[in-house]
Formats: C-alpha cells, sequence, structure tokens
C-alpha cells in the first residue's frame, strides 16, 4: 500500500516526465518528418502514406526518447523539490533516504517494462510494419498518382493516363487510356497513344521498377506533321510508370528482425542490434540511479547547473554504448561484455554517491 508521500512523489515524478515527453517527442518527430518529407522526394516512399509512416517511425524511437524522458523528467521534478526545500522539510521531518527510494524504485521498473517492451517487440514490429506499408503502396497505382474517373498526368513519363474504373487496392484497371510524347528512331517527335478494356500494375522482382499490363487493345503511333500513322492490335500491352527509388542506406534489416530471429541467427549485426535492445531497458534503471544523486542542490544552486551537468554525464554514458555497438558490428569486439561492464560501472558509482550524500555525518569534537 503506497503512503500519502509515495503517491505525491509519483504524482511529481509523473508529471516531469509526461512534460519533458511531450517536448522531446515535438523535437523527435521534426526530425522524423523531415527524414519522411526527404524520402518523398525522391520517390521512396508514396505521399499517402507518408504520415502512417511517420507514426510508425516515432513509435520505433520510444526505445530512445522513454528513458531520456524518465531520466530528465525526473531529474527536474527533484531538483524543483529540493530547490524549493520541500525535500528538506520532509527530511527534517524524518523522511529517511528509503522515502525517497520507494517512489523512484517503482517509477523505474515502470519504466522499464515499458521501455523493454517497446525496445524488444513494439518498436521492430513498428519497423516492419513501415516497410510493409511502403512495399504495399508502391504496388498501387493510386499510390503512384492515378485516380479513377480523371486524367492525370502519367507518373514520371511526360503523358497522361485515364482509367474508368480502379480495384479497392489499386492493382486491377478497367477501361485504360493512355498518351505519352516520344522520339521515334529517326529522332521525329511522336505522339503514342493506347487504350485497352483492362489493365493491372505489377513490380519487378526487385521492386523497384513498376509496370501497367494492359490487356485487348489498341496502339496508336501517330508522328506530328506526317500522315503515316501505324496501328497495333494487341493481346497485352506493358508500359511502365515511375521507378521506385529506394534508399540503401537507410535499410536496417537487423533491426526489423524479431528478437527471437537475432538469437537464433548470430551475426556480428545481430548482436550489435541484440545489445542495443536490452541495453534500453537496463539504461533506464542506471539513469534513475544516476538521477538520485545528480538532483540533490541547495536553494541557492543554479537553476540549471545540475541540470547541464547530469545532460553531459547522459550523453557520454550514451556515446560509450553506441561506440561499443559499433565496434560488435565491425567485428572488433566479439562479446557484449563491455557494455555490460559499462552499466555496472556507472551503476555502482551513482549508488555509492547517492549512499554517501545520505550516510550519517560525524561531528567533530571540539578541543
Amino acid at each position: 500500500m503506497l503512503s500519502i508521500l509515495d503517491r505525491y512523489f509519483l504524482r511529481e515524478l509523473a508529471y516531469g516526465v509526461i512534460a519533458t515527453a511531450v517536448v522531446l517527442l515535438v523535437i523527435f518527430a521534426g526530425g522524423a518528418f523531415a527524414t519522411v518529407l526527404q524520402k518523398v522526394a525522391n520517390g521512396s516512399i508514396q505521399p499517402s502514406v507518408m504520415f502512417e509512416v511517420l507514426g510508425l517511425q516515432m513509435v520505433d524511437l520510444l526505445s530512445t526518447l522513454l528513458p531520456m524522458s524518465v531520466f530528465l523528467g525526473t531529474l527536474t521534478a527533484l531538483g524543483r523539490m529540493y530547490r524549493e526545500s520541500e525535500m528538506h522539510v520532509l527530511a527534517s521531518s524524518g523522511m529517511g533516504p528509503r522515502g525517497l527510494l520507494r517512489p523512484v524504485t517503482l517509477l523505474a521498473v515502470i519504466a522499464t517494462i515499458v521501455v523493454g517492451l517497446v525496445s524488444l517487440w513494439l518498436g521492430p514490429l513498428s519497423a516492419r510494419s513501415a516497410d510493409t506499408i511502403i512495399a504495399t503502396a508502391n504496388k498501387s497505382v493510386i499510390a503512384a498518382g492515378l485516380d479513377a474517373g480523371r486524367f492525370t498526368e502519367l507518373p514520371g513519363k511526360g503523358g497522361i493516363i485515364f482509367v474508368d474504373t480502379l480495384s479497392r487496392d489499386g492493382t486491377v484497371l478497367g477501361k485504360t487510356f493512355i498518351a505519352t510524347d516520344r522520339v521515334d528512331s529517326d529522332n521525329r517527335p511522336q505522339v503514342r497513344v493506347v487504350n485497352a478494356k483492362s489493365g493491372r500494375m505489377y513490380q519487378e522482382s526487385d521492386g523497384v521498377n513498376r509496370f501497367l499490363a494492359l490487356y485487348d487493345g489498341w496502339q496508336f503511333e501517330i508522328p506530328l506533321g506526317m500522315d503515316n500513322w501505324r496501328r497495333m492490335k494487341y493481346e497485352r500491352n506493358d508500359v511502365s510508370l515511375s521507378n521506385i527509388s529506394d534508399d540503401d542506406d537507410d535499410s536496417d534489416p537487423a533491426h526489423e528482425s524479431t528478437t527471437s530471429d537475432l538469437f537464433r541467427t548470430p551475426t556480428a549485426e545481430g548482436l550489435g542490434e541484440l545489445v542495443s535492445r536490452f541495453a534500453a531497458p537496463v539504461s533506464t534503471l542506471v539513469l534513475m540511479m544516476m538521477v538520485l544523486p545528480m538532483s540533490r542542490q541547495a536553494p541557492r544552486d543554479a537553476r540549471y547547473g545540475r541540470l547541464l551537468i547530469a545532460v553531459l554525464a547522459y550523453f557520454l554514458y550514451v556515446i560509450w554504448q553506441l561506440i561499443a555497438r559499433t565496434q560488435i558490428i565491425k567485428s572488433n569486439l566479439h562479446t557484449s561484455v563491455p557494455i555490460w561492464l559499462l552499466h555496472i560501472i556507472v551503476f555502482g558509482v551513482a549508488a555509492w554517491f547517492f549512499w554517501r550524500q545520505n550516510s550519517p555525518r560525524q561531528v567533530k569534537g571540539t578541543a
């Protein structure tokens, strides 16, 4: 059963964490939105699924955002309570270190469980779902910019297309009309007109090039300024649409794999990804331990002095993890022991500082 003080601490800490999470979410969302817009511009993501992909990417970023939010939010809340002398009043009323440890530990356990679920399951699931949505959208003529019942510019081909009906998923077309500008073998401009009773959209096996397969129609080649028109009846005629740009540098198969798959297929990339996933919840516990000694300050101390030191310590802690993970991926390290030693050392140093701050001080005797 939680005491009144425990509920008060949890409420104040929760307010600080939520406020910090909202601010960080806006910052992270701005960066993610710029990245998605860049991919829309180069054609690797269709505009129709832009916000859906953005939302899934934000879910994937929660494993990074939540530990930082819990750390900074708790630090801000406890720092305010120290500056306003609340902690000193409670200490003089008999509240010892355990009175502060109980609510902070409870919050740390809840945050660790949530971060663990996001890091080990929800984040990779969101990354896979985003790739599936992008792949499905790229197979649809709706995502390619076409719509039933109106003339539309042919994507990237300098022509127009008209379809009277489209299937719900945008892959099957009804009656189709296409007119494109082209140059013949003699470098003379001409217009190619194609009609069909039906069609469908498909992609090559590499998923890059998109085509319209048109069935049972006529193709007309009309040289401009000349009367030697050509007419051809066909059973099937394939028309190329705009290609799909893909950023190979952004692909990360290990990150999209499930945690169980990473255990079954041990590789350098898989080990680095596993270390990163398990490090997120462990880092949350370590950061909450770091908060306890760093938040303590006198009422007249600088408002953001401890905060700047804490942010610097946080980035040093995260950077060392990233360096170790990179060395594992590059096969320079074949074990994750250095990362776990880092967690243990930082946790131990923070616990020692907290014990030293709250240990009884001996009063020196007078001569």
